[in-house]
């Protein structure tokens, strides 16, 4: 069983960087010592984000596929289960990214993708990554230039090393809405029951507290200060004297959660596998409405 303390010393620390970036400082990395930039831009039920990446992005930036890249084919742990190491590292490697050299991931404003893509970097033990706040709207917003233009990219030398961030499977997502605090990232009607509308059974997991992704930013897309969002937790029981966990449909905004909760100074573990998963066990028991 994973648990919260599964990684010790891991929880939600951001290594040397801080997690997220605005679009000055990242215009003048670019200019003097530009990143791996990574699109990844994706929308469930949306266009697909390899269209919008050829429509216009961000100068060097090089596409990443949330559904190919950041996922392992759905199935039984999920709609977006884990990559393997081997598949991540090639998929990274393909795009350019290194050990050594920072990484700054971007979607199209929210940070809903680029919250997995950080996670995913940050489990495999890349210690350098840095979400765009309020993404490409941000960047074409201030008047930064864009391109269709895809880079010649250098291969990278990244190796996936698994255990970088706290992790929970069903058993330990189980235990901790008895004994932490368990939160449900998708929209409250989806939490409650009233609306499912990916996965074939409606609920959630019996002690887990309802907390949309949906409040983590603003109109804008952007992350509200690190004060409103501790408050926010804390409201909902969440803090760091606790032991927290998160989960989502398929672990996508269950892992921009766990960003937001971060720079709460929240440490807590993403239930991968999430709601997509938990139901593929008919002994796990479902609950509806707001208790």
């Amino acid at each position: 069983m994973d648990t919260p303390l599964s990684n010790p010393g891991n929880h939600g620390q951001t290594g040397d960087v801080q997690p997220l970036i605005d679009v000055a400082d990242l215009a003048r990395l670019l200019r003097h010592d530009p990143p791996t930039l990574l699109d990844v831009r994706w929308r469930l039920g949306g266009p697909p984000g390899r269209a919008a990446y050829d429509g216009g992005h961000l100068p060097g930036a090089v596409f990443v596929d949330l559904d190919r890249d950041l996922a392992a084919p759905p199935g039984p742990k999920g709609r977006h289960p884990l990559p393997s190491p081997d598949a991540f590292e090639d998929a990274m490697r393909r795009a350019g990214v290194s050990a050594g050299r920072t990484v700054v991931v971007y979607d199209d404003a929210d940070s809903t993708a680029a919250g997995r893509a950080w996670w995913t970097l940050r489990y495999f033990g890349h210690t350098r990554v840095r979400v765009l706040d309020g993404g490409y709207h941000a960047w074409v917003n201030a008047g930064e230039p864009v391109t269709t233009e895809v880079p010649d990219v250098e291969p990278g030398d990244f190796t996936a090393r698994p255990g970088g961030m706290p992790m929970l499977d069903a058993a330990g997502a189980a235990a901790l809405a008895k004994a932490g605090v368990l939160l449900d990232a998708r929209s409250a009607e989806r939490y409650r029951g009233e609306n499912e509308p990916v996965d074939p059974v409606a609920g959630h997991i019996p002690g887990a507290v309802s907390a949309p992704t949906v409040g983590n930013v603003g109109v804008d897309g952007r992350f509200l200060p690190p004060g409103v969002l501790r408050d926010r937790f804390g409201e909902l029981g969440a803090t760091d004297a606790v032991d927290v966990g998160v989960y989502c449909g398929s672990g996508v905004t269950a892992a921009h959660e766990v960003l937001a909760l971060n720079l709460a100074g929240v440490p807590a573990a993403l239930y991968v596998g999430s709601w997509s998963n938990w139901i593929t066990d008919p002994g796990n028991p479902v609950a509806t409405g707001d208790s």
